[in-house]
């Protein structure tokens, strides 16, 4: 099938610039994922562990944006709709695990959380910077530019947590800022799936009198 039937492919989408962009992206991604668990599981922090499971659904999300960037805009705004699904799905899972910390938890410790989220911070800054230039593009590549600034923001965050337990010796900042890392991947989500679902249904309509006046380019 070709495009006629489903919307153009904007070219930036196909420039090779994009695409290392965006492998950058997923490789970065995937590493920091099994520094943050590591950091996370020494540390005893949930906003640690938050960001980690963000960086392990973002990683997924870069793999699955190579896989449909050559497509077409049907097919891309479906995928972004699955992008801001699970960016929505991590903020309640990420919810839950703090209200069991909140019940269970222990007093976090700080170095390392602090150190291990510098570090990530320094990985998504630079993501974020590969990106900004495509943040204005269609649903699946506005997913991508959230994710990377979302992962810079909730970076910012778990310094801020870290520093608050270590100044107040309470496991109440490093709660918070994990609720708060839910709260914005919920938002950011919700977001992702209107401009997906708003995307699809002005592309299918098109799409099929496209088809019906001249099937599918032939």
């Amino acid at each position: 099938m070709s495009d006629n039937c489903c919307g153009p492919t904007p070219a930036v989408a196909l420039t090779p610039r994009y695409r290392k962009a965006l492998w950058v992206a997923l490789l970065v991604n995937s590493l920091m994922f099994f520094v943050e668990v590591a950091g996370s599981l020494r540390s005893g922090s949930s906003a640690l562990l938050a960001d980690a499971i963000d960086f392990a659904g973002d990683a997924a999300n870069y793999g699955l944006s190579l896989a449909v960037l050559s497509l077409a805009l049907v097919w891309r705004s479906r995928a972004a709709w699955i992008k801001g699904a699970t960016m929505a799905l991590f903020g309640l899972l990420v919810l839950g695990r703090t209200g069991w910390a909140a019940l269970h938890g222990l007093l976090p410790e700080t170095w390392t959380m602090g150190l291990v989220a510098l570090l990530a911070l320094a990985a998504n800054a630079g993501v974020a910077l590969l990106l900004y230039a495509f943040r204005d593009g269609d649903a699946n590549m506005r997913s991508v530019w959230l994710c990377s600034r979302n992962d810079a923001i909730g970076n910012l965050a778990v310094i801020l947590a870290a520093g608050g337990v270590a100044l107040t010796g309470s496991r109440w900042p490093d709660l918070l800022v994990a609720v708060a890392l839910a709260l914005l991947a919920l938002s950011s989500g919700v977001s992702i799936m209107r401009h997906a679902r708003d995307e699809l249904n002005s592309a299918l309509p098109s799409a099929v009198q496209s088809c019906q006046s001249d099937p599918c380019g032939r």
